[in-house]
Order: C-alpha cells, then sequence, then structure tokens
C-alpha cells in the first residue's frame, strides 16, 4: 500500500507509524504541491486527491527526511540555537533598558558586585533596575543550560569531516559549522548553490511585470536553523580583515542598513558552504571575487 502526506508537524511520526503497519509513505513538499496543482487545492477533500494522483503518477515533490540519529543531532543544535537566541534577546533588552538612561554598560561590568547601586546613582529608577536585574538572572539560567549542551556537541563537532572543512569558512567556528552540515545534510541534495541559497531561505522573493522585476523581502521558506547559523556567520563581515568587508560595507552604505548586508553575506557563507563540501576542499578565497564591486540595481539578488 502507497500513501502520501503534506509535510507538516508531525508529518515524520505519521509517516513512520504507518511505515510500522506495511505502508509506503511519502512526505510531499507542501509548496511544490501547490505549485503542481494551484487551482485544486481548495479543501481538503481535494488536496487528498490531488496527493493520491501524484502517487498514482510518481510525481510526488518529496520531502528528504534525515535519519533518527541525525535528527536527534539537529534536536540539540536547534535547542542551542534557541536557547542562544533568548540570551541574545535578553541582552539587547538590558542594554536597551540602559539607553534609555542615557548609560552604556556590557554584561561583564553589570555582573560585578555593587553594579546596581551604581546605576541608582546616575539616575536609573528602580522599575528599570529590577528589570535588568531579572534579565540578568535570565541570562544566567541560560549559561547554565548551554554550558552541558555545548560540552556533549562539541566532540560531535571535531569528529565531524564535514565540519572541519566549514570551519576554514571565515566566522565559523566548531558548533556554527556543525549546525550548518546537519541542516544540510546530504550535500549531493543540491546541485548548485544557489539551490542551497534557495532550501535556506535567504533568496529575495521576485516580482516580474512584463519588462519590469523588482525584489523583495527574503524567502525565509526553508529551515529557520540554516539560515540563523549563516547569518551568525555574517556578523564577524563588519571586521576589515574579513575577506567580505568590502561587500558587507558597499550594501551596508547603500541601503543605509545593516541587515540587507548581513543576508548578502551570509549567502557567501552558503555559497562558500556549498562548494566545500561538493569539491571535499577547504575555503580559498578568490582575490578578484572577493573585491569584486556589486551593482547597485542587483545588491540583494545578486551579491551571493
Amino acid at each position: 500500500m502507497q500513501g502520501c502526506i503534506e509535510m507538516m508537524s508531525g508529518a515524520v511520526w505519521v509517516r513512520d507509524r504507518l511505515t510500522a503497519c506495511g505502508w509506503t509513505i511519502e512526505i510531499a513538499d507542501a509548496r511544490k504541491v501547490k505549485a503542481i496543482a494551484p487551482l485544486a487545492c481548495k479543501t481538503d477533500r481535494v488536496d487528498a486527491r490531488v496527493l493520491a494522483d501524484l502517487v498514482r503518477r510518481d510525481l510526488v515533490p518529496s520531502v528528504w527526511v534525515p535519519s533518527l540519529d541525525d535528527r536527534a543531532i539537529r534536536e540539540r543544535l536547534r535547542r542551542r540555537s534557541h536557547l542562544v537566541r533568548l540570551r541574545t534577546s535578553a541582552t539587547n533588552r538590558s542594554f536597551g533598558l540602559l539607553t534609555q538612561w542615557g548609560l552604556r554598560r556590557s554584561l561583564t561590568a553589570l555582573r560585578k558586585p555593587g553594579a546596581i547601586d551604581e546605576l541608582a546613582e546616575h539616575g536609573v529608577p528602580e522599575v528599570w533596575r529590577h528589570s535588568i536585574v531579572t534579565l540578568l538572572g535570565v541570562i544566567d539560567d541560560l549559561d547554565r543550560q548551554l554550558a552541558p549542551l555545548e560540552r556533549e556537541l562539541r566532540p560531535l563537532a571535531r569528529a565531524d569531516e564535514r565540519v572541519k572543512l566549514l570551519m576554514t569558512i571565515p566566522g565559523i567556528a566548531e558548533l556554527l559549522g556543525l549546525t550548518i552540515a546537519s541542516e544540510i545534510g546530504d550535500i549531493a541534495r543540491f546541485p548548485s548553490a544557489r539551490k542551497l541559497i534557495g532550501y535556506a531561505g535567504l533568496a529575495p522573493r521576485i516580482k516580474q511585470s512584463g519588462q519590469s522585476s523588482r525584489t523583495g523581502r527574503l524567502s525565509k521558506a526553508g529551515p529557520d536553523t540554516l539560515r540563523w547559523a549563516a547569518v551568525e556567520a555574517a556578523q564577524q563581515a563588519w571586521r576589515p580583515s574579513n575577506p567580505w568587508h568590502p561587500l558587507y560595507t558597499d550594501i551596508k552604505h547603500r541601503h543605509g542598513k545593516a541587515n540587507p548586508a548581513k543576508a548578502a553575506v551570509a549567502r557567501k557563507v552558503l555559497i562558500a558552504a556549498w562548494h566545500v563540501l561538493s569539491l571535499e576542499q577547504p575555503f580559498k578565497l578568490s582575490a578578484s571575487r572577493a573585491t569584486q564591486p556589486v551593482p547597485a540595481s542587483s545588491s540583494i539578488r545578486l551579491a551571493a
């Protein structure tokens, strides 16, 4: 018996349950199914008929599902990325509270004995001081949860040959490399670097009408952990020593903000990741491409 279900939360569990009962189940990419039959997918009953017809014709746009062990590593890495993002959010909020009173303090300074009392001397009211103390407690608790998790993951990163290759790319360290390698899986799934960028959701939406073409926001269609890891690797592009620093500064100057520049560098990181994993060779920057200017009209679409 054959069947098909659309990708959703719990789709893998449903597939495994039905497989144990003797079914052959494929998980379909919902977006690609909608592209194949855009007018038919209106109700659940019609959707089911469309999926059944795709199974019969052997045209199911299947979603790649990693093994249980790989999914377990992914889950640990996604847990880590979630905790890191929560920590960053709490840190940024504490800095934002201080700027309301004209102050700037690092986390190290705020953790020193008497630092909160010093804030009172600088005119920070009690309500704001209490918020900062609460945020510091949240950050400390997240640090306590991150430490053992990272100790578990580092040996896995050091034993992974893919991570060793990815670490030759500027901005990628052990755990970030393991995150990218885990989210990509088998690099052979992506026939080109452009496909990998699209999978990560870092490609901008393009609206075309006649001879005109306009780029929009990032699609953000793929796994957000891979997208987050690529952007994290791009965070160091503001440094002059980073090979993508000219690209970063050019796009930041053109758009007046850092996010488009970070997205462009993140695409560069994924292009480099695709090449090092496909060729199984360390990263080596081409001097001519590193300094090549990007046309203003195509900075978002082609900067990667």
